[in-house]
């Protein structure tokens, strides 16, 4: 006779197991042991991983040792790469259960108490942005299909071009706008020229006051500008565009704000932090992303509408075995507001990162990354063999090594080679960037355990690489 597959006595033992290793990974970060990342070449890894045959057999603890040896370990404090959140150990076991429920939101009584959750979870986001309370919203999977259901609202206030289309409109954005916004913008049929790019300041913030003739210039080529989109903060740099600056000339145009916090929206938790998000609560639509700064697991991303029949808007359409109503109608059914049917509880995790962690102690480690960001800028803006690309305004530190006189192609050359060989060697993780000026080293403070002595031994790993 076959074995029961839900079997609770056979699970309770795997589970054991599983999190067993999991926690002898964590002890292992936290001592710093082995490799960041210890990369395999894309075809070596692919040849190690068996094809499916069909069989079965596969023992899932040993499968749980190989992915715990070949992935990229967050946890360990030298992880100073994108911009992913190092997940509390006690959220992954929630997703667990979230996944054994499997429980998907397109309508109420699908996930009943997840559906509270999420909203509670939006309630909280708007709340720290200092939006009007009628608010409305969604949880998504990620900034960028955030970013393109926020357009989609956008475009459907100039009219029903959800039902009758329309190829001649196009958004504002800063020139270091992430790249989701152009993609949006072709996913929705505007084209290469649905996104206007707007230059940015030496601190590469959007220059606001070159709007008015970014705007006239669309006019006058016969594009319909619906929106300006504000960047807080951009991926490259961490710079933030000016929000109330932005707000001021949108009001003044009648045109919708939507900003893209998937990064910066959580620094509105910090009182230090808060001014750089001026003007948010202006904002017709943000995208707020849980899975960067606020330690959920990925992908956790609200998607906030100052009016809720905005929100309800966005996709309008019928589906009897679902919906039995209008959205306007049906508030708990959140499938009406999003691209998605069965779609995860991603809202749990937020829920309950703020509900047992509290906001006092996801401030600590808001504050403690930008703390690292800011004494990693000065300890290079005091070298003589680095360069800071700008200052930080949060937890994301560009800066490049100089070395022997190189210039131009060569310098790139060089610092694309020395993040390789930190890569390679696995003594630290760190990212790159092309900027203006050149190719940089890229570095984001995500991790609560990293230390001032961290970031020392990672500059010190850097002028290692460059001795050869």
């Amino acid at each position: 006779m076959e074995p029961d597959p839900f079997d609770a006595s056979a699970f309770r033992a795997l589970g054991h197991r599983f999190v067993d290793a999991m926690a002898d990974h964590l002890a292992a970060t936290a001592r710093r042991e082995g490799k960041t990342l210890d990369l395999t070449d894309p075809k070596t890894m692919l040849a190690a991983v068996d094809p499916l045959d069909g069989n079965g057999g596969l023992d899932l603890a040993s499968l749980c040792a190989r992915m715990l040896l070949h992935s990229n370990r967050l946890h360990d404090p030298r992880y100073m790469g994108h911009q992913v959140a190092v997940p509390r150990p006690e959220l992954a076991l929630l997703e667990g259960l979230c996944a054994m429920l499997n429980n998907g939101m397109a309508v109420y009584e699908m996930g009943p108490i997840q559906t509270a959750m999420e909203l509670r979870a939006l309630q909280w986001m708007a709340k720290q942005l200092g939006m009007p309370t009628r608010t409305d919203g969604v949880m998504t999977s990620g900034g960028s299909l955030g970013n393109l259901t926020a357009l989609l609202a956008a475009r459907q206030r100039t009219g029903d071009a959800w039902n009758r289309g329309g190829d001649r409109y196009c958004v504002l954005a800063s020139a270091q706008a992430h790249y989701c916004i152009d993609r949006a913008a072709r996913i929705l049929g505007w084209g290469e020229g649905g996104v206007v790019s707007i230059p940015v300041d030496d601190a590469f913030r959007m220059r606001a006051d070159l709007l008015p003739a970014a705007l006239a210039t669309c006019r006058h080529d016969g594009r319909i500008p619906i929106a300006v989109v504000a960047s807080a903060c951009s991926t490259a740099t961490g710079s933030f565009d000016p929000i109330e600056a932005i707000a001021d000339f949108c009001e003044l145009e009648s045109l919708w704000l939507h900003v893209d916090g998937a990064h910066g929206a959580a620094y509105a938790l910090s009182p230090q932090m808060r001014p750089l998000l001026a003007g948010v609560e202006r904002a017709d639509s943000v995208v707020f992303d849980a899975h960067k700064m606020l330690q959920t697991p990925a992908l956790v991303t609200g998607v906030l509408f100052a009016d809720p029949a905005a929100c309800a808007s966005v996709f309008t359409q019928q589906a009897s075995y679902l919906f039995a109503r209008k959205a306007e109608d049906e508030w708990h059914n959140r499938g009406h507001r999003t691209i998605e049917c069965t779609k995860r509880a991603m809202g749990t995790l937020l829920y309950a990162a703020v509900a047992s962690l509290g906001e006092a102690r996801l401030r600590e480690d808001l504050e403690h990354g930008l703390a690292l960001a800011r004494a990693l800028a000065k300890r290079v803006a005091a070298a003589d063999d680095f360069e800071l690309a700008v200052e930080p305004q949060c937890n994301i530190v560009c800066f490049r090594h100089l070395a022997n006189g190189l210039k131009g192609a060569e310098l790139d050359a060089h610092n694309r080679r020395l993040r390789q060989a930190l890569v390679d060697d696995g003594s630290f993780y760190i990212v790159q960037t092309a900027l203006p000026q050149g190719h940089f080293l890229r570095t984001t403070m995500m991790n609560p355990r990293t230390s001032e002595a961290d970031l020392d031994a990672m500059l010190d790993a850097v002028r290692r690489a460059a001795r050869g």
